[in-house]
């Protein structure tokens, strides 16, 4: 099968992971006899250098005319004003919004080889495998803003209609049906009416899924419990801004941001993969970023765009066994253990999988 691939590294790290997640899914092309065509565009800062905006033209249409898109990250210092016109992050922002990508789905899974890097205690941790589902397209990122009384006064507005919360309740029931059938629905009910209306309409599609437990749990209380207990968690849906949040709160359950993965899910089968951290210029160019993220990322490319799931699984099972052999990355390492470059290890994990 021929798969065409929209790779848009970004800045900072974003373009180095990006090459060892596009190494690995060279390597599962040579393995089960798929053709990726790779195709690269910018996005953010450097497209913001080059073009004038943080999202060419030629870059949505790029990933238009593909099957799913392969992200790294955008910002860096050059660009932090939070005032300009033109900021890095605009970019990501109008690519979900063009393509129509309404949930962000980022799997937590402990690794056991890596139960000690996470600063929860081990017996806390133990057991930890949640999916935490994040409406994208909606909420107080995409509601009226703006300043009045001379300025004195700032406001956003947050905003949520019935189709938008139906449709990513819908996606983690669904995805519930095929893990511990139990979603939490996080919301702040008790404050907000959009979450009221979250609230309201979250319990009617549970009714739609009889096989699946769905409870309500306020936002303040999921982000002390996700620390407490996070091992009783299966599938977490909420809105964009709580999202946000909470999902980077999980993300260090499993020791690094570096380790982590993410899916934006479109209703068809676009979809934009790329690792939950940042730019991280502070340690772009030297060879020592985490590409795991990436890589588990180009594994949900597989499985959710591309419905790969033997190749999807064959890449999860290769990180695996490069971790259970004690190969680390600078982030993931003991102070005195011995590291690896971010090109070694996705050169490593491709080689498993073309063995």
């Amino acid at each position: 099968m021929e798969y065409n691939i929209a790779v848009l590294g970004g800045d900072g790290i974003g373009p180095e992971v990006t090459a060892q997640a596009r190494r690995v899914l060279e390597a599962v092309g040579a393995a089960y006899d798929h053709r990726f065509t790779f195709r690269e565009g910018l996005v953010g800062g450097i497209a913001i250098d080059t073009e004038g905006t943080a999202l060419p033209d030629a870059t949505m249409e790029l990933c238009r005319a593909s099957d799913a898109v392969l992200f790294g990250a955008v910002g860096g210092p050059k660009w932090d004003d939070p005032t300009a016109e033109v900021r890095p992050e605009q970019g990501l922002l109008a690519l979900r919004k063009g393509l129509g990508l309404f949930a962000n789905l980022r799997p937590v899974k402990l690794e056991p080889a890596l139960i000690e890097a996470s600063t929860i205690k081990a017996d806390v941790l133990r057991g930890t495998d949640m999916f935490v589902l994040r409406e994208l397209t909606g909420g107080i990122y995409f509601g009226e803003r703006g300043r009045r009384d001379e300025g004195r006064t700032a406001f956003d507005t947050m905003i949520y209609t019935v189709p938008e919360i139906e449709r990513v309740v819908r996606m983690a029931c669904e995805l519930a049906r095929g893990r511990r059938k139990h979603v939490t629905s996080v919301d702040k009910a008790n404050v907000l009416e959009t979450s009221r209306l979250w609230r309201e309409t979250a319990t009617r599609v549970a009714r739609e899924y009889p096989d699946v437990q769905v409870e309500h749990l306020l936002v303040d209380a999921c982000a002390m419990h996700l620390i407490r207990r996070p091992a009783s968690f299966d599938v977490i849906v909420t809105e964009n801004m709580f999202g946000d949040i909470l999902t980077d709160e999980a993300s260090m359950l499993a020791g690094s941001m570096g380790m982590l993965p993410s899916a934006s899910l479109a209703e068809g089968s676009m979809g934009l993969y790329e690792p939950i951290h940042g730019s991280a210029p502070d340690i772009a160019g030297q060879g020592i970023a985490n590409p795991i993220g990436a890589i588990l990322s180009a594994a949900l490319l597989l499985r959710h765009s591309l419905k790969l799931e033997a190749e999807a699984q064959a890449v999860e099972q290769a990180v695996q066994n490069m971790l259970a052999e004690g190969y680390r990355t600078r982030d993931i390492a003991e102070p005195s253990a011995e590291t690896v470059s971010t090109d070694v290890m996705g050169t490593l994990i491709a080689e498993r999988l073309r063995a």
